[in-house]
């Protein structure tokens, strides 16, 4: 069985390539190949002897060319690109890449599927099947970086905000951004990526115990107990309250603000009641909120709130000094919210079979 290199530590690289008789500068060649030209195949490394591609061939797997691309959805403006890829096992994935004025941002997944079935999500509609691997976690980047390269352009934020809990696949998740971060790989600022979750605390913790300046942020979208469990039956395990408090720590700890995602959803979270509820709790806190209007789920009876009581929501948050902002929508006409795509490619999948 071929061992995958992609995402392999340079000195595992090396010690590799050193039983197979390989010279140690040729990993640093191998190295600039894949992360800075995004050449994922050994035949076109073209300072490496005949014989040595043709090892490496036989020895090693290189993930992104392995990985297809199943369908592609470009937003009207040009602006956002979402991907489906299906790997290997068959599982699917997706990921998104946004072109913001100060760059390109990718949005990335960390599990095939979710288990945290909230209710408003389509990434958790069949569960998790399994955790990413760094490699996977990695290609999401580099799929796009590939695209980008003959425009000498790069992936310089990385958001673990699309389907699965990035909590529960910690190592993977953290060792992806530790690699990405990497000079002689994407040389991306831990200040430019960003984990989100919907909670789970230890994993908040471990998070502050490795001292990365990573921004995280946590999916709150309600502040009533019965109503966030409702809506994110994590509540039940990790309260929101004790989220809130851990994730203070954090920010304390790191230097960065914590930002709270709160969906918008008519006539259940969006009161005056609800704002002034959310304001108390969050007074004094390292945060700001992103407010993020629902995309309609009418069968579960999820609406889009009018324009005027987005704002008013807004404006009781900002009289009460809390910094918030409505998200700018980007990839609306794509269906770019994370599992559309794949829970449609799955029901598509099976019944096909």
């Amino acid at each position: 069985m071929k061992k995958e290199i992609f995402g392999l530590p340079m000195h595992e690289l090396q010690t590799a390539l050193a039983e197979l008789g390989f010279k140690k500068f040729r990993a640093k060649q191998i190295y600039d190949w894949l992360y800075r030209k995004c050449i994922f195949d050994f035949a076109q490394m073209t300072n490496l002897g005949k014989a040595e591609r043709e090892l490496l061939q036989e020895r090693f797997s290189v993930l992104p060319a392995a990985v297809s691309i199943v369908r592609r959805l470009d937003s009207s403006d040009g602006l956002t690109h979402k991907l489906l890829l299906e790997l290997p096992d068959g599982n699917a994935i997706e990921t998104v890449l946004m072109h913001h004025d100060y760059g390109y941002s990718v949005c990335v997944s960390s599990q095939a599927g979710c288990d945290m079935h909230c209710a408003f999500c389509a990434s958790g509609l069949n569960g998790a099947v399994r955790n990413l691997t760094v490699a996977e976690i990695l290609t999401q980047v580099y799929v796009f970086n590939a695209q980008l390269y003959p425009q000498q352009e790069r992936v310089s934020r990385v958001v673990v905000m699309g389907s699965g809990e990035p909590m529960l696949n910690f190592d993977a998740v953290f060792g992806a951004l530790q690699f990405l971060h990497q000079t002689d790989v994407a040389n991306i600022s831990y200040r430019n990526m960003t984990v989100s979750t919907c909670g789970i605390v230890p994993g908040i913790e471990r998070m502050q115990a490795l001292g990365l300046p990573i921004s995280l942020a946590v999916s709150l979208h309600a502040v009533k107990p019965d109503l966030r469990t409702e809506l994110m039956p994590v509540n039940k395990g990790y309260p929101f309250p004790d989220v809130i408090a851990a994730a203070e720590r954090y920010a304390r700890s790191s230097g960065r603000q914590v930002t709270y995602e709160y969906i918008l959803l008519r006539d259940m979270n969006d009161s005056d009641a609800d704002a002034e509820l959310l304001a108390e709790y969050l007074r004094y806190k390292e945060a700001g909120v992103n407010l993020i209007p629902v995309n309609p789920i009418p069968e579960k009876g999820f609406y889009w709130p009018d324009k005027k009581r987005i704002e008013r929501f807004l404006s009781i948050l900002q009289r009460h000094r809390i910094h918030a902002t409505v998200r700018k929508e980007m990839g609306k006409d794509i269906n770019a919210a994370c599992g559309q795509l794949r829970a449609a490619f799955a029901e598509e999948k099976y019944c096909r079979k």
